[in-house]
Formats: C-alpha cells, sequence, structure tokens
C-alpha cells in the first residue's frame, strides 16, 4: 500500500510539473461532471484491483513460505491442553446447532 501511495505522489509531482511547462493534465482539466464520475470509479477501480493484486501476492507468499512448518499445529495443542475449546470437535458443533441464541444472533430464528 505504500508502495501505491509513492506511485501516486509522484504522478501527481510529474502532472505539477508538466501543468507548470504548459501542458494540461486532461484529468484535472475535465469540466465535465460525467466525466469526473467516470474517472473517478476508474481509480476506484484501479485501486481495488491493486489491493486484490497484493493480497493474492502476500497470501501466496504466506502459503507457499515454508511447507514443512507445522508450528501452528503444535501452538494449537498446548491452547487446546491449557482449557481452550476446540470449535470443531462434533459435540461443541452440535451445541452450537442446537444453540438458540446464537441462531438468533445470525438472524435465523
Amino acid at each position: 500500500m505504500q508502495m501505491f501511495r509513492k506511485l501516486v505522489s509522484k504522478l501527481s509531482n510529474q502532472n505539477k510539473q508538466k501543468a507548470v511547462q504548459g501542458m494540461a493534465n486532461p484529468i484535472l482539466a475535465v469540466d465535465k461532471p460525467e466525466k469526473n464520475k467516470f474517472m473517478d470509479e476508474l481509480s476506484k477501480r484501479a485501486l481495488d484491483m491493486y489491493q486484490k493484486q497484493c493480497d493474492i501476492k502476500n497470501f501466496s507468499k504466506l502459503v507457499t513460505s515454508d511447507p514443512e512448518n507445522t508450528s501452528h499445529v503444535d501452538m494449537m495443542q498446548e491452547k487446546f491442553k491449557s482449557g481452550v475449546i476446540d470449535p470443531f470437535e462434533d459435540e461443541k458443533l452440535a451445541h452450537l446447532a442446537d444453540n438458540e441464541k446464537f441462531l438468533r444472533d445470525l438472524g435465523l430464528l
């Protein structure tokens, strides 16, 4: 995200320099509201696509980082031994499925 901010500030500075040199920035020179709306939507879509790409890269890096590392399993076993309830036990899932308050909170009752 910081890289994206740096890129935006760099482009902004370049556009200001071009405007000073006598060239007009077509994005800033738009005076029709429908074109401004189009540019806003385009910018928002570009930002969303950039964020999605960053999320995919970060997730891929995390998933493929070290397949032999099983420290998360050990940490969960320690938690279960110290009294944390395993939410994936069949008894606990059955209890949640019959819990009226939980179902009401979800809007299913």
